[in-house]
């Protein structure tokens, strides 16, 4: 009896971890995608929220590729610790430079869904060797 219960407990972990990741992967494509489509939006976050001034479409396109090929490989379980703590880290940093965001926050309550994505990346990172479902090893 305890055996199925911790089968079942196990498969049910599984699907959860990839609920998380897809979830994640999905907001990552996402803001991968607007560095092709729409470079100068890159332009002005990285003005806005990062203090840096000058970048220019190759240098959304440079990090869009270079974006794209981490959330390809977190989003099929290539290299997890490697790749989701990247993940993870990317997440945090984007969370945290938008500091100035959440002191209006009643005006900018989207910022927020950022915290429970950062509590999925973490998540996943500590429970990356439970994450199999559809992963390649």
């Amino acid at each position: 009896m305890s055996n199925s219960i911790s089968l079942a407990l196990q498969s049910r972990l599984q699907w959860s971890l990839l609920s998380l990741r897809l979830g994640v992967f999905i907001v990552m494509i996402m803001w991968t995608m607007d560095k092709f489509v729409n470079p100068g939006h890159s332009a002005q976050v990285f003005e806005h929220f990062y203090g840096i001034s000058g970048a220019n479409n190759f240098v959304a396109y440079t990090l869009g590729v270079l974006q794209l090929i981490l959330v390809l490989a977190f989003v099929t379980g290539v290299k997890k610790r490697v790749t989701y703590g990247l993940i993870f880290i990317i997440h945090g940093l984007s969370t945290l430079s938008s500091y100035s965001v959440y002191l209006d926050g009643f005006n900018n309550l989207l910022f927020f869904a950022a915290w429970p994505m950062w509590a999925a990346c973490l998540t996943l990172y500590l429970l990356r060797d439970e994450d199999v479902k559809f992963t390649i090893n």
